[in-house]
């Protein structure tokens, strides 16, 4: 197939291409729908479309240059190193219509330690190699080394991209990306992404061997869209407000993200109630709140209707830290959600926020319905996860999941293993191999601590069948028509999650904890999907000359592994 190729100036014009999609029929004409009225249409297709087994051929490439760096920054007005992606933190946001091909150049510009790049959330159907995991499909790549990832577009939705090596991903290695789609509700402008994260003025390689010896670490402070307010020892204040700026009677969607380390957020704007359409990559039948508890690694999209002028010009957007669960010291975290007028000043908000209850646990099950409504009809037997953190004999902490603590090998991926015919797994490497077209894997994850953790699976959706405090057992119902499907869940403190997926993506697909700390102190498992029509998949040539090129280096820097490898 012919592609037709859009350059590296996407990342400044992309926007052209926001509300209508490039289909193989048309030539360089936006299809008919997705407009502010009809937003559940797209080309021949529309919301209640079945994105799993069908998207647009729409014969578009995106393609994409990332260059990774060092800098020093002050988000909040206090300077420290930071990683960046073309110059920035967060780095530039990745655009793309259902169905495209996106193919991203990555360059490794860091002054030290390899990378890898994965696009969360992102299914990678039948593209597993492009998941861009460490020690499970690729090696890291080198400084000044590159590669390329290519993967279709086939959800739509929020996301983003992030570094997969160590803790480089709470370092600014992260950056958006937006797939334009159908969506359950009308609203006139996409506001575009909008990141709520933790931040600390230490790095997170300086935190870690505390995180290690003595516990999770708190974090200074949070930032809206990379930016926030700071009052010094001196009581000086440094930095700035997040500010928003809408025109009334407008509507806007609002893509918002948690892209911290470890902790979630309750997002809220004064005033103004929250329209929500999707979860993750999955479009809902839409719901009114006025918060919504955001945790590590989920995205919702949310529309925000400005018709509170004649209340105001100016009104708090606040993320909120939960005390139940919080790991943070400053809990002053807001924005401005601005009324532009000729007349109108910016200035500091007066607004109260709306009653909450602090909680750690995700939305209700039952305010999180799929549009494109699919059972789990016929789930039957689930592995039984214990989480648990020891320390071990060295004194470190170490989170198991099940029955071993999770390491895997930079030098030597999943994939690579796969490709030598090396498939009797370590232990530590936690791989459970499923078979079959169709069959459900159904996993039981279950803790006595009181800690919530933010569980992500690569390569699938998953059914979220049971969630709640207290333990699973053969008494407790399942949720099999039509379960909340997201590929981020939170599974509750002193509580159990259990989720579902079927075998319908042959690859090498990490479970784990979104936190930092617990990813790089063990807490995961892999899953071996259909290893027979994995094969020939990956491509052995590009796959060992990155791994020679890291095994080079890291001979050279006598680079030693000293965390779980993902």
């Amino acid at each position: 197939m012919r592609w037709s190729s859009i350059s590296a100036a996407l990342l400044l014009t992309a926007s052209t291409f926001v509300g209508g999609c490039l289909c193989a029929s048309a030539s360089s004409t936006a299809c008919a729908g997705n407009t502010p009225a009809t937003r559940d249409q797209w080309c021949d297709f529309d919301i209640q479309s079945d994105y799993y087994t069908e998207a647009p051929d729409t014969g578009v490439l995106r393609e994409y240059w990332l260059v990774l760096g060092n800098t020093t920054a002050a988000p909040d007005g206090v300077p420290r190193n930071v990683l960046t992606v073309n110059g920035t933190s967060p780095g530039p946001t990745l655009h793309a219509n259902w169905g495209d091909w996106v193919r991203i150049h990555v360059y490794n510009g860091l002054e030290n330690n390899g990378t890898s790049i994965h696009w969360h959330g992102v299914r990678q159907n039948h593209t597993n190699p492009q998941d861009g995991t460490n020690s499970i499909t690729q090696c890291p790549v080198p400084p000044g080394g590159s590669i390329t990832y290519e993967w279709r577009a086939t959800q739509y939705g929020t996301t983003y991209y992030h570094s997969h090596f160590a803790l480089q991903a709470w370092e600014g290695i992260y950056g958006g990306i937006v797939i334009n789609g159908p969506a359950s509700a009308n609203y006139d402008v996409d506001a575009g992404i909008l990141y709520l994260s933790d931040w600390s003025h230490r790095t997170s390689d300086a935190l870690y061997s505390a995180a290690e010896t003595d516990g999770e670490p708190t974090l200074a402070t949070g930032l809206i869209n990379a930016t926030n307010i700071w009052v010094t020892e001196n009581n000086e204040t440094t930095g700035s407000r997040f500010n928003m700026n809408v025109t009334s009677s407008q509507s806007y969607r609002l893509r918002l993200l948690n892209g911290g380390m470890s902790n979630p957020f309750r997002f809220m704007i004064d005033d103004h109630s929250l329209t929500v359409i999707s979860t993750d990559f999955v479009p809902i039948e839409p719901f009114n709140t006025t918060s919504l508890l955001i945790g590590v690694g989920q995205r919702y999209d949310v529309i925000v209707h400005a018709n509170k002028q004649m209340q105001g010009s100016n009104f708090w957007m606040r993320s909120i830290p939960q005390v139940s669960c919080a790991e943070i010291s400053n809990y002053d975290i807001r924005g401005i959600f601005h009324y532009e007028t000729q007349d109108s000043k910016l200035e500091t908000p007066t607004t109260t926020a709306f009653d909450y209850t602090d909680s750690c646990e995700d939305e209700s099950m039952s305010n999180l319905v799929p549009i494109v409504a699919i059972d789990a009809a016929g789930v039957g037997f689930s592995s039984h996860n214990e989480v648990q953190v020891i320390k071990n004999t060295a004194g470190l902490y170490k989170w198991y999941m099940g029955p071993t603590t999770f390491v895997a090998e930079w030098d030597n991926p999943t994939l690579l293993q796969i490709e030598n015919g090396e498939t009797s797994w370590t232990n530590a490497s936690h791989v459970v191999q499923v078979e079959g077209n169709g069959k459900w894997v159904v996993i039981d994850i279950e803790m006595t601590i009181n800690v919530p953790h933010p569980i992500h699976l690569h390569g699938h959706d998953f059914f979220i069948l049971a969630q709640d405090t207290g333990s699973y057992t053969s008494n407790t119902t399942l949720n099999t028509v039509n379960p909340p499907r997201r590929d981020t869940a939170i599974l509750p403190a002193l509580g159990y999650l259990v989720i579902a997926f079927k075998t319908d993506n042959p690859g090498a697909w990490l479970l784990h904890c979104h936190i930092g700390w617990h990813q790089s102190e063990g807490f995961a498992m892999q899953f071996v999907e259909s290893i027979d029509q994995l094969k020939p998949m990956i491509d052995g040539e590009s796959l060992e000359k990155n791994c020679a090129a890291w095994e080079k280096y890291a001979a050279q820097k006598d680079i030693v592994e000293d965390d779980s490898g993902i």
